[in-house]
């Protein structure tokens, strides 16, 4: 995030954040974020952006890590593929021994859930499918729990050839 953007919806650029948040010693990412809305007049939103910018100033988190230690991908595509047909085989065994080859998949969601709940070899995974304009379904891709920044880009990977494939298959 620019200094530019933090400053125009906060009123104050990274340096100042940095300079109130290094006053609040040994708090946690909820207390910072806590301190944020209830002390400094934040929006939680913003809150939570700043404290996360702050971390990764600091040397205190990595990309794409989350508060707990872990790593997260995301990936996003407009494709031409039947949304339905789609979520009938992520919710089938069968249906995601295709889709997902060679790997052991646990169906973690109830089949009405309106996004698909998966869990891979590593981590878990979240499948979400919107209709878009002529015929093509949006299909985002939420991979957490994931290790390692390397597991991050190796996933990234797998999810970009993923989504390419479901859309060449149509």
């Amino acid at each position: 995030m620019s200094d530019d953007a933090v400053r125009d919806a906060t009123g104050r650029g990274w340096e100042d954040w940095v300079a109130v948040l290094d006053q609040i010693v040994g708090a946690d990412h909820t207390a910072l974020a806590r301190h944020l809305v209830d002390v400094e007049g934040a929006d939680s939103w913003w809150a939570q952006t700043v404290v996360v910018g702050y971390e990764r100033i600091r040397g205190l988190r990595l990309p794409y890590q989350m508060a707990d230690g872990t790593f997260s991908v995301g990936r996003t595509k407009t494709i031409r593929v039947d949304a339905a047909a789609l979520r009938s085989l992520l919710l089938d065994d069968d249906g995601r021994a295709v889709l997902f080859a060679g790997m052991e998949t646990v169906l973690r969601s109830r089949p009405g859930s309106r996004n698909i709940r998966l869990g891979l070899e590593e981590g878990s995974v979240e499948i979400s499918m919107a209709d878009a304009a002529a015929g093509r379904t949006r299909i985002v891709v939420a991979h957490t729990k994931l290790p390692s920044p390397d597991s991050v880009e190796i996933w990234r990977a797998f999810w970009v050839d993923w989504l390419s494939a479901l859309d060449e298959t149509t």
